[in-house]
């Protein structure tokens, strides 16, 4: 997937991000490694993939610029399989 199009997403939806993953939104560099090593340090965790974490930002992407009839394009362009993007279509 395209980083600029998972940048977009989340910016647009920023409150598709949730925590603990927001305080690596407003800190970069060494302020969040130590803002990590602090919180989580000694600690066994699991971090998603990008895709999976702005998943709902991505649904709301391709929601957004859907046209009626481009399933195949959006579902490629955000990585969905079209059947599951016709279930977010249609809030099934």
């Amino acid at each position: 997937m395209d980083k600029q199009i998972l940048r977009q997403a989340a910016e647009r939806h920023p409150s598709a991000i949730l925590q603990p993953y927001d305080i690596l939104m407003e800190q970069s560099g060494f302020d969040t490694l130590y803002t990590l090593w602090e919180t989580l340090g000694s600690t066994t965790i699991y971090v998603p993939s990008i895709r999976r974490m702005l998943m709902d930002c991505l649904a709301k992407e391709a929601i957004r610029e859907f046209n009626g009839y481009n399933y195949k394009d959006l579902a490629k362009k955000y990585g969905f399989s079209e059947r599951h993007l016709r279930r977010l279509l249609t809030g099934t």
